[in-house]
C-alpha cells in the first residue's frame, strides 16, 4: 500500500475536449520521494528519484528502508536535503574509497614519502571503518576508530591519523560525495606516551665522538653533534656548500619535498669547530677512494654523505651507522640520529649559552621553539634569573 496515494488529477488525469477524463502518465520528478510499506516483508520503504544517468538513458532511483515509517521518513528527508545541497550520493562510496581518492587527488604536488606516510597512518583506521558508506558514517564511528588506535599508538600518531582522515573527508565533501565532515566534530583521543627525546651527557658525547672516528659515516655524527644541524639537512648537504678553508657550511637544503629547509630561519651559515673540519677532510679523502674503487658505478650527485657508489643516503642507512657508533661507544643502541641535535642544545645550555643564541644556531623559527622542545635541556638558562637575583641581593 502506498502511503499518501495521489488523486486522479494529482496523478495526471485531465479532461479531454469531450469532457471525458484521460490519464496522462507522468514520471515522478527529480528529488520527489514516496513512502510505502511492503506487507509481505513487514518493512517500510522509500524511494527518491535522482534524475537521468549521465548518458541520459536511465532514470535512477535510490531506495531506503526501515522498521517504522518515521525512520524511513527521516532517512528520506536527509536524502532529499543532500539532493538540494548538490551532494551526489554514490552507491557503495565508502570511507576507504574517499581515503583512496584523497591520497591520489588531494595530495597533488606532495612528495611520495608524504603520501606513503598518510596511507600508512590511515591503514589501521580504514581497517575499522573503511567499509562504511561515507554518507552513513557517524561521528561515533570515527571516535570508535580513533579510540581503538589510541590503545597502542602514540598520541602523535593518533593526531596525524585524525588530521589525515579529516582532510580526506573534506576532500570528499568538496567533491559533493557527502554533506558533512563528521571527522571534524570529533576530539582527538589521548594516545600512548611516545619515547621522549633525550640528550647525551658530555661524557657520553665524548665517547660517541671517539667511536665515530672508526665509522664510515663518522663525519656525519661529528657534524650533527657539534653543529646541531638536522639529520635531514646533513643528508642533503652538498660539497659546494662546504668551505673547509674558512671553516663554514651553508645549511640551505634538506631532503624535504622541494629541497627546502624546514623554515626560513633554518637557512643559515655556520662556523665549524676544528674537530668537524678535520672529520670532513678525512671523509672527503675516503669518499675519493670509494669513487675510484666504484669506477663507472659511481653516481656523482655532489652530496657530502652518500652510499659507497655515490647515491643518496636514506634514513635507514643513517640509523644503522649511528647505532653501530653508539654500540661501540658503550652508550647503548636506543638512540636516534635526531638526538644528536638534542644533545647539541643540551651541551650548549650546560655551558650557559643563552637560549636566543641556541635558537639561532639550531635554526629555530623562534627561541620559544627551543624552550618548548628542549626545556629539560635548558636548565642553566631557566635558572639564570635566580642566579642574577642572588648576585644582586648577595
Amino acid at each position: 500500500m502506498i502511503i499518501g496515494e495521489q488523486s486522479g488529477e494529482q496523478a495526471g488525469c485531465y479532461p479531454d475536449f469531450m469532457g471525458a477524463k484521460t490519464t496522462s502518465a507522468r514520471r515522478r520528478g527529480r528529488n520527489e520521494g514516496s513512502i510505502y510499506k511492503d506487507e509481505a516483508k513487514g518493512r517500510w520503504y522509500a524511494a527518491v528519484s535522482l534524475g537521468y544517468s549521465p548518458d541520459g538513458k536511465t532514470w535512477r532511483r535510490h531506495k531506503i528502508s526501515g522498521r517504522t515509517r518515521a525512520e524511513v521518513a527521516a532517512k528520506l528527508k536527509e536524502l532529499q536535503a543532500e539532493q538540494d545541497s548538490g551532494v551526489k550520493p554514490e552507491h557503495a562510496y565508502t570511507v576507504q574509497r574517499a581515503v583512496d581518492d584523497w591520497l591520489s587527488e588531494g595530495l597533488d604536488g606532495r612528495s611520495a614519502r608524504t603520501v606513503t606516510l598518510n596511507r600508512q597512518v590511515l591503514k589501521p583506521v580504514t581497517a575499522i571503518i573503511g567499509g562504511i558508506e561515507l554518507r552513513n558514517l557517524t561521528a561515533h564511528d570515527v571516535r570508535r576508530a580513533l579510540a581503538q588506535l589510541a590503545r597502542d599508538r602514540s598520541s602523535r600518531t593518533v593526531v596525524i591519523a585524525h588530521n589525515a582522515l579529516t582532510r580526506a573527508l573534506r576532500h570528499a565533501e568538496a567533491s559533493r560525495h557527502v554533506m558533512h565532515n563528521v571527522a571534524a566534530l570529533v576530539d582527538t583521543p589521548q594516545g600512548q606516551s611516545g619515547r621522549p627525546s633525550k640528550a647525551l651527557t658530555a661524557g657520553q658525547a665524548a665517547a660517541v665522538l671517539e667511536a665515530a672516528a672508526e665509522s664510515r659515516l663518522g663525519a656525519y655524527v661529528v657534524l650533527c653533534l657539534m653543529t646541531g644541524i638536522r639529520t635531514e639537512e646533513a643528508r642533503a648537504l652538498r660539497w659546494d656548500h662546504v668551505d673547509l678553508e674558512t671553516g663554514s657550511i651553508a645549511v640551505w637544503r634538506s631532503v624535504r619535498h622541494g629541497g627546502d629547509t624546514k623554515t626560513a630561519k633554518s637557512r643559515r651559515t655556520l662556523g665549524l669547530p676544528l674537530a668537524v673540519i678535520a672529520a670532513l677532510g678525512e671523509h672527503r679523502a675516503r669518499q675519493d677512494e670509494e669513487k675510484a674503487a666504484a669506477g663507472e658505478l659511481w653516481r656523482d650527485v655532489g652530496l657530502v654523505f652518500t652510499t659507497t657508489i655515490g647515491t643518496e643516503l636514506d634514513a635507514a642507512n643513517v640509523r644503522r651507522y649511528f647505532r653501530a657508533v653508539c654500540r661501540a661507544a658503550g652508550v647503548g643502541e636506543n638512540w636516534a640520529p635526531r638526538e644528536l641535535r638534542t644533545s647539541f642544545v643540551s651541551l650548549l645550555s650546560a655551558k650557559g649559552v643563552p637560549v636566543e643564541e641556541i635558537a639561532r644556531l639550531a635554526g629555530h623559527s623562534s627561541s620559544r621553539t627551543t624552550e618548548v622542545v628542549y626545556r629539560k635541556e635548558l636548565r642553566p638558562v631557566l635558572v639564570k634569573g635566580a642566579e642574577v637575583m642572588d648576585q644582586i641581593f648577595g
